[in-house]
C-alpha cells in the first residue's frame, strides 16, 4: 500500500519532538515523498538524481538525497512507476496506475481543504 511507503524515513522520537505544524509540514512533505514524485513524473520522464532538486525548486523543501531513490524503488515495485535504460541512465515514467493513485490524493487533499473551510 502506497500510505506506508515512506512513514519510517523520520525516526519517531523526532517526530514527537516537532512542533504541531512541523509535524504536519514534515508529514506533508518528506515523509509522503511519493506525491511529489508522482506530480513530477506526470509531466514527463525524469532521471532519478534530478528529483531532489527539482522537488527543491519546485516545492520548496529538500528531500534526503537518498530518499528519492527508496521512494522510486518503492513506486516501480508497487507498479505506480516504471523505468527504462536511455542512454544508459535510467529514466522513470509514471504508470497507468500511478496517474490514478495520484489523482486520489489530490482528491484527498481538496476534500480535506473543504472540510476544514466548513
Amino acid at each position: 500500500m502506497i500510505s506506508t511507503v515512506l512513514h519510517y524515513f523520520t525516526p519517531v522520537k523526532q517526530l514527537v519532538n516537532m512542533l504541531p505544524f512541523e509535524r504536519l509540514q514534515n508529514l506533508n512533505t518528506k515523509e509522503n515523498l511519493w506525491i511529489y514524485i508522482l506530480s513530477l513524473l506526470k509531466k514527463g520522464p525524469v532521471y532519478a538524481w534530478e528529483i531532489q532538486a527539482t522537488i527543491e525548486k519546485k516545492f520548496g523543501f529538500k528531500p534526503g538525497r537518498i530518499t528519492p531513490y527508496r521512494a522510486l524503488y518503492r513506486l516501480e515495485e508497487d507498479g505506480f512507476v516504471k523505468s527504462v535504460m536511455e542512454e544508459r541512465r535510467r529514466v522513470y515514467k509514471i504508470t497507468s496506475k500511478g496517474l490514478e493513485e495520484i489523482k486520489k490524493a489530490k482528491n484527498f487533499y481538496k476534500t480535506m481543504m473543504e472540510q476544514l473551510n466548513d
